[in-house]
């Protein structure tokens, strides 16, 4: 795995950071916002700089204003990424950090929400989450997926889909480049059980949704419109659940 793109722009992590809090969620810290009387669920699954980087609380902030109650897990253990161990580097620390753990550590978070009585669950994942998400989207698990710049994710993953995907890529990334997205898109097309939505987004870099610089007009802009695709998706594949039971 080469994954330098999966490094840049690395975020200041901030334990204090959002509006909500942490609790236990399925044996996992987790931070947690939003309005748990609405048995509507969102599960953040972040990428390798874990769930305390700000701008992907304020994502979740965002996301749980809109109606939902939104969990961060820390599938990462308190181990997050840390680019100055040159005595880790990726190959080593993701040794320890397989998306294949991460998907098994999120059933236990996923039935702790059930029997909180969430009656549908949507989950989005970041590059590493990315694939995260896309194997609980190849089950029951969830109601609705969203893969924002995925990492590891292939087109195999994509035919065993279930559930409504959204995927948003970017026009420069080594991770899951545009000709691997429009393969994506292409086998969805030919899915037509399953709803879905495919797009890239032009002048940005892999990890654009969660990694930009909040000083950066441009960036910033980019990044909030992928939230604002992300936020529809939701709103109509896992709200619109709710509303038509």
């Amino acid at each position: 795995m080469s994954g330098l793109q999966c490094c840049s722009n690395p975020p200041t992590i901030n334990p204090s950071s959002g509006s909500g809090h942490v609790e236990k969620l399925g044996g996992l810290d987790s931070y947690v916002t939003g309005f748990p009387d609405s048995k509507l669920a969102i599960l953040l699954v972040s990428d390798i700089f874990g769930f305390e980087a700000p701008n992907l609380r304020k994502l979740a902030d965002k996301v749980a204003a809109a109606g939902f109650f939104v969990v961060v897990p820390d599938f990462l253990y308190g181990d997050p990424y840390a680019p100055e161990d040159a005595n880790r580097p990726l190959p080593v620390w993701i040794k320890d950090h397989g998306p294949a753990k991460g998907f098994e550590d999120a059933k236990p978070v996923l039935g702790a929400l059930r029997r909180k009585g969430f009656s549908a669950v949507g989950a989005a994942g970041f590059c590493w989450g990315g694939k995260v998400v896309v194997e609980l989207a190849k089950h029951n698990f969830i109601q609705a997926a969203v893969l924002c710049h995925p990492s590891f994710v292939t087109v195999d993953d994509i035919k065993a889909v279930k559930v409504p995907i959204s995927i948003l890529g970017a026009e420069i990334d080594h991770m899951s480049p545009p000709e691997v997205v429009k393969q994506f898109e292409e086998v969805l097309t030919a899915k037509s059980e399953v709803k879905s939505h495919v797009k890239i987004f032009p002048k940005v870099a892999h990890g654009w949704t969660v990694r930009y610089n909040v000083e950066d007009e441009a960036a910033v802009k980019c990044a909030e419109e992928a939230h604002q695709n992300l936020l529809e998706w939701f709103l109509n594949h896992v709200k619109g659940i709710r509303s038509s039971l």
